[in-house]
């Protein structure tokens, strides 16, 4: 008898489900700690050293410390790209007009945004028992707390958010179901009730 196989997106990038601590993936469960940006533009050069040696020494302690850095909003990359390209191809002076405000919307709000980044670190486990996961945790919370740093682990809501991000499918990330169907269903069942 073959396996029946998952057809969708949270099969082809590999998430299964979120679980206590963070989301498992196909290969493991990673947990992640939302980190506080520290300004180092307003810092001495001593600080910034002493930052950088923190995290250095973090990573000795923790090896399999992963460091991650994204954009904590949305992209205007494709809207803008698009919108040029009407522009080029539209001969109503009016909708040209229109389209010239939507790029220079876009525009601004994204250098607005154009600093707003989200900095985390993530830790992998896969085969480690709940009780291992948890003492881990544990001991990756007071290590960073110990070198200065300002982390916790994120909620699920703010995994959903990154994830979204991430993937570009919201700005939010609120809209996103645990399940992969799941409004699906709910609206299936209401409309055969």
């Amino acid at each position: 008898m073959s396996k029946k196989r998952k057809n969708g997106v949270q099969a082809l990038i590999g998430l299964e489900r979120f679980t206590r601590y963070g989301v498992k993936t196909d290969k493991a469960e990673i947990v992640m700690f939302a980190v506080e940006p520290t300004n180092i533009s307003v810092l001495s050069a001593t600080n910034i050293d002493t930052k950088i040696r923190s995290l250095m020494l973090v990573l000795s302690v923790i090896p399999d410390l992963e460091l991650i850095a994204s954009d904590s909003a949305e992209r205007f990359d494709d809207n803008k790209l698009y919108i040029k390209k009407r522009l080029q191809s539209e001969h109503n002076e009016a909708v040209r007009r229109l389209l010239k405000a939507d790029y220079d919307f876009l525009d601004e709000i994204q250098l607005e945004m154009s600093s707003a980044r989200q900095f985390m670190f993530a830790v992998r486990f896969r085969r480690e028992k709940t009780e291992q996961v948890f003492n881990i945790l544990n001991r990756v919370d007071k290590t960073l707390l110990e070198h200065g740093f300002s982390a916790r682990r994120m909620t699920k809501a703010e995994t959903k958010r990154m994830l979204a991000l991430y993937f570009g499918t919201s700005i939010t990330g609120d809209e996103i179901p645990d399940t992969e169907g799941e409004n699906e269903f709910e609206l299936e069942a209401i409309d055969d009730f």
